[in-house]
């Protein structure tokens, strides 16, 4: 089976400036994706999408593929999943005619993964056939039957129950919900193009500890990254990138 893991790293953000390349833990962030992606058995190519020649540059450096610049509008702050990752599988088979049969979205700032990690996500979508896309997920910090939508000065439940006033039962009557955390998704490119989705019908779960769900987009959760990855780290014998 052929499995294309492609890292997304445009150039723009804003609450970290340059924040796929800052350092973590002494390496540019993008580092523990492409560290991830290469060292899966099951991974067959590691491909980096950015539209930044400085991101392209470090992610070389570290061993990921980068064949291409992404367009510049692709790489906007709203910009969707769906039109980079259409972009870059059909440039992949327009000049390399090449075609992976999974495509893995590594994220670099969920940078708290392991080579297991994806091994499984592999496994779990290779091994149903009827499946379109594996999604990491979590357990919420908070329950969603008891989050509010305001309008008009007013409040109303977020989400529509049969539960009677569920916002006002203990968590334990409540139905179990689960976050989607960007560590890790997978995805068919059959679901991409076909059913023009990243995530396609049938989606499948990847359950992951919530303490590794950080996304890092502020300082604040960049050293909350940092600590946790260092404690996993010890705990796991993991090696750092190169």
């Amino acid at each position: 089976m052929e499995v294309l893991a492609l890292i997304t790293a445009r150039g723009g953000s804003k609450g970290i400036p340059r924040k796929n390349i800052i350092p973590f833990l002494g390496k540019p962030l993008i580092n523990w994706s492409i560290y991830d992606a290469s060292h899966a058995e099951s991974v067959s190519r590691v491909v980096v999408t950015t539209d930044d020649s400085e991101i392209a540059n470090v992610a070389r450096a570290a061993g990921a593929e980068v064949p291409f610049l992404r367009p510049p509008e692709l790489a906007d702050d709203d910009t969707l999943d769906l039109p980079v990752f259409q972009h870059a599988l059909t440039w992949l088979k327009n000049n390399e005619q090449y075609s992976p049969d999974l495509v893995i979205h590594l994220r670099p700032t969920t940078p708290l993964r392991s080579v297991g990690l994806i091994e499984a996500g592999v496994d779990l979508l290779a091994n149903d056939r009827d499946a379109d896309s594996v999604r990491a997920v979590c357990l919420p910090a908070n329950n969603p039957y008891k989050m509010w939508r305001l309008k008009n000065g007013e409040i109303s439940p977020l989400i529509q129950s049969e539960i009677p006033e569920a916002y006002n039962q203990p968590r334990q009557k409540l139905p179990v919900s689960y976050w989607q955390t960007g560590t890790l998704d997978i995805t068919r490119p059959s679901t991409i193009f076909e059913k023009n989705s990243m995530t396609g019908d049938k989606i499948l779960p990847l359950i992951i500890d919530r303490g590794l769900a950080i996304d890092i987009d502020d300082e604040l959760s960049l050293e909350q990254a940092e600590r946790v990855m260092q404690r996993y780290m010890a705990s796991q014998n993991e090696l750092l990138p190169s």
